[in-house]
Formats: structure tokens, sequence, C-alpha cells
């Protein structure tokens, strides 16, 4: 038997209220990883562009 389906087995025994904040849990907990996918794209990329971003030309930019 998988996670997956003890986790269902599980949730299927659970009164719909529950059983909804269950589901709200499962939606937070991928939002999270998407964001976690992002903000390691976001670092992965800071690297790479940093020579562009801090140069003395742009400067005047960096208090605005």
């Amino acid at each position: 038997m998988t996670i997956a389906d003890v986790v269902y087995e599980q949730v299927k025994a659970l009164p719909e209220p529950l059983a909804r904040q269950v589901l709200d849990f499962v939606g937070y907990l991928r939002e999270r990883q998407d964001r976690a996918d992002w903000r390691d794209l976001i670092d992965a990329q800071a690297g790479s562009l940093a020579p562009v971003w801090d140069n003395a030309e742009d400067k005047v930019w960096d208090d605005v």
C-alpha cells in the first residue's frame, strides 16, 4: 500500500469539514513546494546576473 493509499483511507473516514482541512493543507504543501522551486531558480539566476545589475554605470539606480 502506498502512502497515497494510506492517506486516502484515513481521509475517507473523516467528517467532511475535516477532510476539507486536509485538502487545504495539501494545497498549502504544494504551493510551498512551488515557491521553493521558484526561489531556487531566482537564486541561481542572481549569481549570473550580478555583474549586469551591479555596475558603475547604474549606480544612480541603486537608491531608487
